[in-house]
């Protein structure tokens, strides 16, 4: 559970949130409750996340259709947390330019292949502060495919090792380092923002 987290890292996400929009975006399905979207979302009030009424339809442009109804609502610039095909469909509204994306965190982005998404997905920088969060075994996209986007979309890779697809079935429940990635994620957008 969140409780596990340090009170610092907790704090430091809380005023992160008051300058940024921390926006969940799950993956195909939704993300379950044991998923560390889900325990994020459910015990800190720091974080939003996206809705559709489709989460079994795995259409990419659903998800970026919910990315962007979420964002036409916020004042703040925002951070998109995408798991999976919603990391990809955060990487395709950045790649489009929407203006309130100011960072970009995608865990365990899908092979685009996978969901028909590879005419869709950017082969190009993504223009915002970006980490791609990548697993060794994990089975919807292979380490060195991750690589290759990575260095495509000009972001920064985060090695997590054997880490499976980094969900709840992989044994992440509350993922304390995935907090820690979201404030060097904060780190790196403030910079970029200094004048």
């Amino acid at each position: 559970m969140i409780v596990l987290h340090t009170r610092k890292t907790l704090e430091a996400v809380a005023e992160a949130s008051r300058r940024y929009d921390l926006v969940l975006v799950p993956g195909f399905k939704d993300s379950g409750p044991e998923h560390w979207q889900s325990l994020w979302q459910t015990q800190s009030h720091a974080f939003q996340r996206i809705t559709q009424r489709r989460w079994d339809n795995p259409d990419v442009e659903l998800w970026i259709a919910a990315i962007q109804r979420l964002l036409a609502t916020r004042r703040r610039p925002a951070l998109l947390i995408g798991h999976s095909l919603g990391a990809l469909a955060s990487c395709c509204v950045a790649a489009d330019g929407h203006p309130m994306v100011a960072g970009l965190m995608l865990v365990a982005p899908a092979e685009p292949t996978r969901f028909e998404a590879e005419d869709r997905v950017p082969q190009t920088p993504l223009g915002v502060p970006s980490l791609v969060i990548a697993s060794h075994n994990d089975p919807v996209m292979r380490f060195p495919r991750a690589e290759h986007w990575s260095r495509l979309w000009q972001a920064d890779l985060v090695d997590v090792g054997d880490a499976g697809h980094v969900n709840a079935e992989s044994g992440f429940g509350p993922w304390p380092h995935g907090l820690d990635l979201i404030l060097d994620l904060v780190r790196a957008v403030d910079r970029r923002a200094e004048p």
